[in-house]
């Protein structure tokens, strides 16, 4: 009961700025509305109805935090041809028989969502993704562009509109097209405020979002018309933004007189598969956004997205879908739960009810330069330069789904997408039966270490967009206020889109309190210097070395950093001189293959490293890779094996040793296993304080072979938090050592920080 008043009433306390922030995206919700109707070939009014529906129904139902619903950029060209494709001469009885299309995709993503399968959207390679939407931003372009310039007549595909727009152009400059120089004057105007907005830092002027801005002026330019001036109005009706003068008394009736043809289910289907795509991307990328960090449930969203779809079509309105840029706006003005989704409804109901007249005063032309620079913004050059430095391979994937995208449809172009990737794949590897043979088999162990409680994840075989959803079941598992370590070293190849969703564990972990931490690819050869290239043990070219200064993982970059604080060196490439490691019983009957990723002091007294062994033989053998500190002590010490009592003991008992007791100490006796060749020497050696030290520190392995001490905690690489505690032990060890003299030890403080 005490916790649901709390829940109330920290919902009424953060009501204020829901408001305010749903006040402030419907300012941009309403011209955008009314843009990707008309852009659509729908009436630009439906816009506004699926803004309104979603935003009512979804923050009822939805499983979002601070998603904002409404129409999406990446439909317009779904719809549009929806649109013309079901018109048969008629654009009206194709809006009619596309608005029954989107009640049925309404049902059949109800469907997608009780069935829990939001996790299709993690079987796309994100370049194709990046692809889809920079085909989308360019048909949006294409079209609207002359719009922009108040050409509403010509038509074709994204190809041949592009290379209309010089002719669009110099129909300016025709003495026959003066009257349509002014709506030209007003888009264009329209489309550098939209620009220059974001380079404009006066606090006051962005209190209104650029489209309002644009909204605003247009009208205001109508009423200096027609109160003020002498001369008509310059813009002709034709190019004014349509509403009925009763939006809400009389809706259109959705005609299913195609529902079971071939080409009304394939119009279905298209519309299903993009507003879930956009709709769970958007999703996945808001909840970035969130400050409170919580993850949406994507199914419950796809199931009330469905349901609004269809109160949306029968209303008249567009489908509805999760719109990232509108979120972000909800974010950025202090939304901050799903109430400011059902304001941003409720604001743009009273702007349609309350400002009819000042919707008709809208120029066709400004609500184009808006969608203009949306669809620049989804194909920008700087988008192409970005995938360009994560690879050439991703370059060819993205103009691959570009292409074949405007040139056929959306469906056939994520489609290519993906098997120019999985061929891409296929090249890289150099053998297509390792992922044939692999595909299906369980390649994510996962468990939480008794010892200190991280979560470890150990990946084998390959890890790409096609069984990614393995290993995301598996972490979403994973409280995000701990430790986590995610393991790729019995992986051979780890694509893109893997590494970029696991960034987005990173910084969530890092947010919550906890830690997520990538291990295991210094090994691989990438693809590019980026950090997100694509990973292979296949090395990609002799430019970019494995393990060289351009080719560093985040965890190399973090032991980088560890050295650097310390003024201590670090070297990431591999060293096969392993001389010292196999002094150590330990190694003596393993075979030590290299070491790499050292840091160490300027007289190598400390020095971290990985360490790559292998056991067994023949079929049996295993490689294993673990991260070690050795010192170099200033006197000979006794040799000896400290490890904690289980397996080990068994293991050594078998060799012949035997456990020697510290008299006086029966509980250190009872919880480590200690050997050496000669006992009375050792038990000498471990005076009161060592014992004490060993006894209220965290076990480690501990060796020495006389004038070195060998430490690891695990037989797995070591995280970046593992190190640093691994490295704080050793030096306060080495303190208490190198302290003794005759039998007294003089503690000191830790020389590091933990």
């Amino acid at each position: 009961m005490e916790e649901t008043r709390n829940s109330t009433s920290g919902f009424v306390t953060k009501l204020p700025k829901n408001i305010f922030s749903g006040f402030v995206v419907s300012l941009i919700a309403l011209p955008l509305g009314l843009g990707l109707a008309m852009a659509s070939e729908a009436p630009p009014i439906s816009g506004v109805i699926a803004a309104i529906v979603g935003g009512i129904i979804v923050s009822v139902f939805g499983g979002s935090n601070v998603t904002i619903t409404g129409p999406g950029n990446g439909l317009v060209v779904v719809l549009l041809g929806a649109i013309t494709t079901l018109a048969n001469g008629d654009l009206y009885q194709g809006y009619i028989a596309t608005l029954a299309a989107i009640i049925c995709s309404g049902a059949l993503m109800i469907i997608i969502g009780q069935l829990r399968l939001g996790i299709l959207s993690d079987f796309f390679p994100s370049s194709a993704i990046q692809g889809m939407l920079a085909a989308i931003g360019i048909s949006i372009f294409a079209k609207q562009f002359h719009v922009m310039l108040a050409n509403n007549s010509i038509q074709g595909d994204t190809i041949s509109l592009l290379t209309d727009i010089p002719a669009s152009i110099l129909m300016l400059f025709k003495p026959e097209f003066n009257n349509l120089v002014i709506a030209a004057i007003v888009g264009m105007c329209s489309f550098l405020i939209m620009f220059f907005y974001g380079k404009i830092r006066n606090k006051y002027f962005r209190l209104v979002p650029a489209p309002m801005w644009i909204v605003l002026i247009a009208v205001g330019l109508s009423y200096y018309y027609e109160l003020f001036s002498s001369e008509a109005y310059p813009i002709e009706s034709s190019l004014l933004v349509q509403i009925p003068n009763k939006v809400f008394s009389s809706f259109p009736t959705p005609d299913f007189s195609n529902v079971l043809t071939a080409q009304f289910m394939g119009v279905v289907f298209v519309i299903t598969l993009i507003s879930s795509i956009e709709s769970l991307l958007s999703t996945k990328a808001v909840d970035k956004l969130d400050p409170l960090k919580r993850r949406s449930n994507v199914n419950k969203d796809l199931t009330a997205l469905g349901i609004a779809s269809i109160a949306s079509g029968f209303l008249g309105g567009l489908n509805v879908v999760t719109v990232i840029a509108r979120s972000s706006v909800n974010v950025n003005n202090g939304g901050i739960n799903r109430s400011s989704n059902f304001f941003h409804a409720i604001f743009l109901m009273l702007f349609v009810v309350l400002f009819q007249d000042q919707l008709r005063r809208i120029p066709l032309t400004a609500l184009a330069a808006i969608l203009v620079y949306t669809g620049y913004k989804l194909a920008a050059p700087r988008n192409l330069k970005d995938v360009a430095k994560i690879g050439k391979e991703q370059l060819l994937i993205f103009f691959a789904t570009v292409i074949a995208t405007i040139t056929t449809n959306l469906i056939t172009g994520i489609v290519i997408g993906i098997l120019i990737t999985i061929i891409i794949h296929f090249l890289i590897n150099k053998n297509i039966m390792f992922f044939a043979r692999n595909l299906f088999k369980p390649n994510i162990l996962m468990f939480k270490e008794e010892v200190n409680e991280t979560y470890f994840v150990s990946v084998k075989n390959f890890s790409t967009f096609l069984n990614y959803f393995r290993l995301k079941r598996k972490l979403d598992t994973i409280p995000e206020n701990q430790d986590a370590v995610i393991d790729f070293s019995l992986c051979n190849f780890v694509d893109y889109t893997v590494q970029e969703s696991l960034l987005g564990y990173q910084e969530t972990f890092k947010r919550k309190g906890g830690s997520f931490e990538i291990t295991g690819l210094d090994i691989h050869g990438s693809s590019s210097e980026h950090p997100l290239a694509v990973r292979s043990l296949l090395p990609f070219s002799k430019k970019i070395e494995i393990g060289s200064k351009s080719n560093l993982t985040k965890r190399q970059k973090d032991l980088q950093t560890i050295a650097s604080d310390f003024s201590w060196r670090y070297e990431a490439k591999k060293n096969e001189d392993i001389v010292t490691l196999n002094d150590f019983l330990f190694f003596k009957i393993k075979k030590v293959n290299y070491t790499n990723n050292a840091i160490f002091d300027p007289k190598a007294v400390f020095k971290i490293s990985d360490v790559e062994f292998s056991e067994g033989e023949f079929i049996a053998r295993t490689s294993v890779r673990t991260t070690v500190l050795t010192i170099k002590l200033k006197e000979e010490i006794p040799k000896f094996t400290l490890d904690k009592e289980g397996l080990l003991e068994f293991v050594y008992k078998l060799a012949g040793f035997k456990d020697i007791d510290i008299p006086g100490h029966p509980d250190f006796s009872r919880r480590f296993f200690l050997i050496g060749e000669n006992p009375e020497i050792i038990r000498s050696f471990f005076t009161d304080e060592l014992v004490l030290f060993f006894e209220s520190n965290p076990y480690y392995h501990v060796e020495s072979n006389g004038r070195t001490l060998l430490l690891m905690h695990k037989e797995r690489l070591a995280s970046i938090k593992e190190i640093k505690a691994l490295l704080d032990y050793g030096t306060r060890l080495e303190s208490i050592i190198s302290s003794t003299k005759h039998g007294e030890i003089v503690l000191k403080s830790p020389k590091i920080k933990s």
